[in-house]
């Protein structure tokens, strides 16, 4: 659900719900909305809220449930620690 993702991914950031307004240029009760499945974001404001979150739009609407990670201007070394970091993480599931 749309609202659950915006949602969580703001809480794993450990945003507030008035910071991602302020950087999204919306009001907290425009946040809070989303969040409660009052109403749902604009187009327009879905792919922003993508682009913030690093995430496609297909990912916030369930479309596709794979999450990628922007490595944009990473070095190939880093990007091999990345990849072992995470291959850490799920194999300690």
């Amino acid at each position: 659900m749309l609202s659950d993702k915006i949602k969580n991914l703001r809480k794993a950031l450990s945003i507030s719900q008035v910071k991602l307004a302020n950087d999204l240029g919306v009001t907290k009760q425009c946040i809070s909305n989303w969040e409660n499945d009052n109403i749902a974001p604009s187009v327009e404001m879905l792919i922003k809220i993508a682009k913030y979150f690093s995430v496609s739009c297909d990912f916030l609407l369930d479309i596709e449930s794979k999450e990628t990670i922007d490595c944009s201007g990473l070095t190939e070394i880093q990007i091999a620690h990345i990849k072992l970091i995470i291959k850490d993480i799920i194999e300690k599931k």
